[in-house]
């Protein structure tokens, strides 16, 4: 063999060589990170197959007398508890037989559309003329006719702002029962000018 063949073989051979090292750089690298794209999205759409999304919803239901209205920006409902409703961004309204609407806007919410039974949480406000209440936590329950606000109560009403741990309030007869968990502690009420 010549030598100029044999320089033409050489670089033929480099040429090959660099090219296969570009090619399982390039190439082998992105497919390795195609397969790890892949297998992040199976890991969503797994748990994406669980829970199924609903954007700007809207629930009125009538229970007796009253009438109970739940919006929220988004909610998550899992597929193996259906009933249960998982809401983000929250405002619902509750009109009592004889009563004024009271709303209540929050972070969170869990929703049971079965009994409409609602747990509101973070950042809770309950507001009806006249009164607000704002706390961590409100378990509004209609199949006990009862709401029990807890975590951080603060009431402002139109000459009072009381601190409390716990407010119950009684949704047939309007009864409240307002106390610290805490025996040795007092209920604060201060006096608004």
């Amino acid at each position: 063999m010549g030598q100029k063949s044999l320089i033409q073989l050489i670089i033929v051979l480099i040429i090959i060589l660099i090219s296969s090292a570009m090619y399982l750089n390039y190439f082998v690298k992105d497919s390795e990170d195609l397969a790890i794209k892949i297998k992040t999205l199976k890991a969503e759409n797994i748990e994406d197959e669980t829970s199924n999304y609903i954007e700007n919803i809207s629930y009125i239901s009538k229970i007796g007398e009253n009438k109970y209205e739940i919006i929220a920006d988004r909610t998550k409902i899992k597929i193996n508890e259906p009933d249960m409703m998982f809401l983000e961004n929250v405002a619902a309204f509750i009109t009592l037989k004889n009563s004024n609407i009271i709303k209540v806007t929050s972070d969170f919410a869990k929703y049971n559309s079965k009994n409409y039974d609602t747990i509101f949480s973070k950042n809770v406000i309950a507001t009806y003329p006249e009164h607000k209440i704002t706390g961590e936590l409100l378990d509004f329950s209609f199949v006990n006719n009862i709401g029990i606000f807890s975590t951080n109560i603060v009431y402002v009403g139109s000459k009072t702002k009381m601190f409390a741990d716990k407010v119950e309030v009684n949704l047939t007869n309007n009864d409240t029962k307002i106390f610290m968990l805490d025996q040795s502690k007092k209920v604060i009420i201060e006096e608004i000018n």
